[in-house]
């Protein structure tokens, strides 16, 4: 196959930049606790400075992946799939989650929203970015808000963004893992004051697993 030729598969979502794909637990918001197979898709350029997978950033260091190979392997696992990344929109996900249909599985999707949404989900989990913010069209369509709060100034972030979601999707306030030790008092007590919000935590972190 030619450079051109894989350039080509890889701009109509036929073959995507998978840098990991994992059966695990879901660890955060509305489906926490639940088993899923994720699938990491290489390339992000939001470019969040408390990333904790920064390596998923270039796209090229993450082998171009036949997306029949990718639904083989989330066949044997799990009928929910999570696909994330890095930013996964910065792809066509048509493809893939039409093949992940076909097969009766479950789609879900964690993403900034920064790029044209693209594929059919079942559960789409938007977590805005201050440096590259969603485009309108998510807004309407996402299930859960998920908003990470780092510092204070996070606060006044989420409620911008909570005014420009849908009426039915879920708002959560996450902790910035680094910061989980100062910031998870200061959301305990936001979210009481402001109780159409709930806690989101990384569990799987605390149950130290991927």
């Amino acid at each position: 196959m030619t450079k051109s030729e894989r350039q080509e598969l890889i701009d109509k979502g036929l073959l995507l930049p998978l840098m990991e794909e994992f059966y695990t637990i879901q660890g955060e918001g509305f489906h926490k606790g639940t088993a899923a197979y994720f699938v990491r898709i290489g390339g992000c350029d939001v470019g969040c400075h408390w990333c904790d997978v920064k390596e998923s950033w270039l796209a090229d260091l993450h082998p171009p992946t036949e997306i029949d190979k990718i639904v083989a392997n989330a066949t044997k696992y799990s009928k929910t799939i999570v696909v994330t990344g890095g930013e996964p929109l910065t792809w066509n996900m048509d493809p893939l989650t039409t093949a992940l249909k076909a097969n009766g599985l479950q789609t879900h999707i964690e993403t900034s929203g920064a790029y044209k949404l693209t594929g059919v989900w079942d559960w789409i989990c938007l977590s805005p970015k201050k440096l590259k913010l969603p485009t309108e069209e998510i807004y309407e369509k996402a299930h859960e808000l998920k908003c990470i709060i780092f510092n204070k100034s996070d606060f006044k972030f989420a409620e911008e963004q909570a005014a420009k979601v849908n009426k039915d999707c879920i708002l959560y306030l996450q902790p910035e893992w680094s910061k989980r030790d100062k910031v998870v008092p200061e959301i305990v007590d936001y979210v009481m004051a402001n109780p159409q919000w709930k806690v989101s935590l990384q569990t799987h972190k605390y149950l130290n697993i991927p």
